[in-house]
């Protein structure tokens, strides 16, 4: 009785497993292409920078402190900053339209907006 419940158990978990999978893949390939990368600097737009081109940029924020934005290959990502905890530095690169990059010590958003120039919509 107890290896039929355990059995049971195992096969509803593999079950429940294989739909989160399925809706986390159905709902990362339903994300539209980014064309933009937005910087957002102490919530102003400072710039906007094309994902087609190959750039690498210092992103001057207040304190003298640096961000390096690179966008390489149609993804954005930060290749270096200076601030104590680096999670922006260490961050995936984003290419998809809503995604975003964010150092909170220096205020700084990487938006990545779509064609219609609007993010995700829930």
């Amino acid at each position: 009785m107890d290896k039929i419940k355990l059995r049971n158990d195992i096969i509803l978990l593999a079950v429940i497993l294989a739909a989160a999978f399925a809706v986390w893949g159905v709902i990362r390939l339903a994300m539209p292409a980014g064309r933009y990368a937005v910087v957002e600097l102490d919530g102003k737009t400072i710039a906007s920078y094309p994902l087609d081109t190959d750039i690498r940029v210092e992103i001057p924020s207040e304190g003298g402190h640096i961000n390096v934005l690179v966008i390489r290959d149609g993804k954005a990502s930060v290749e270096s900053a200076d601030c104590p905890d680096k999670l922006c530095v260490r961050q995936r690169p984003v290419s998809k339209a809503g995604q975003t990059i964010i150092c909170l010590p220096h205020k700084l958003i990487i938006r990545i907006d779509g064609e219609s120039g609007v993010d995700a919509e829930l």
